[in-house]
């Protein structure tokens, strides 16, 4: 079965392997060689990045035709009003195009690795977290998403595609795992009206328990 790459990528590392003049590259985290991408995460945000050397598997999970979810935790600037989630919720239009409707709820603040930097903060505006899942990707939406919402992003982590999340692993880790292409979600990823589904049993625990799911710090296996 192909393999598949689980990576904590840092904050500052660039999603590429060549050589970059002034960033950190996945070279840094990974030592293996023929696997590459399949999406990309900026460069200042952090959290979940697979990679694969399955030509077949990589496209399955880039193409947008799949609409595989995609889970960020996202630092905000402001204390959010009801109206600010719903426009993120609703579509939001960034000019060049409009994005899908989104999952958006506050939680609290989550157990997560210290940033490096850190985040600077202004002691006179309040921040929060959210947690946003999308089944788009395009350049930087979540961060323009939130700034068209009035709530800049701080702070970005990407915690789940799909079906695979971090899991406990640390910023730099990796964990390889073999996936069968049948078993991943079919195309109809989205329920009527563009809005994602919420059938999965993590979804359910969600709906039911309102909690944000809890991160476990735990060590990975490294490929």
């Amino acid at each position: 079965m192909p393999q598949l790459i689980l990576l904590n990528k840092p904050y500052g590392v660039i999603c590429q392997f060549s050589e970059h003049p002034t960033h950190p590259t996945l070279k840094s985290c990974v030592a293996q060689s023929g696997v590459y991408p399949a999406g990309r995460l900026d460069t200042d945000s952090e959290g979940l990045l697979l990679l694969t050397g399955d030509g077949a598997l990589q496209h399955r999970i880039a193409d947008p035709r799949w609409k595989l979810p995609k889970t960020y935790w996202v630092q905000v600037e402001g204390e959010p009003k009801v109206e600010q989630l719903e426009m993120l919720r609703q579509g939001v239009d960034l000019g060049d195009f409009v994005t899908q409707p989104a999952q958006v709820r506050r939680i609290d603040n989550p157990e997560l690795w210290p940033r490096n930097p850190p985040v600077r903060f202004r002691k006179t505006v309040p921040d929060c977290w959210l947690e946003i899942i999308i089944s788009e990707g395009k350049n930087r939406q979540v961060r323009r998403m939130t700034a068209k919402a009035g709530l800049p992003t701080l702070r970005l982590v990407r915690v789940a595609i799909g079906p695979w999340a971090l899991d406990g692993l640390q910023p730099g880790e990796a964990r390889e795992i073999e996936v069968s292409l049948q078993d991943l979600p079919r195309a109809q990823s989205a329920g009527r009206g563009g809005k994602p589904r919420t059938n999965s049993p993590q979804a359910q625990s969600r709906a039911k328990t309102g909690k944000a799911p809890v991160f476990r710090f735990a060590r990975g296996k490294k490929p």
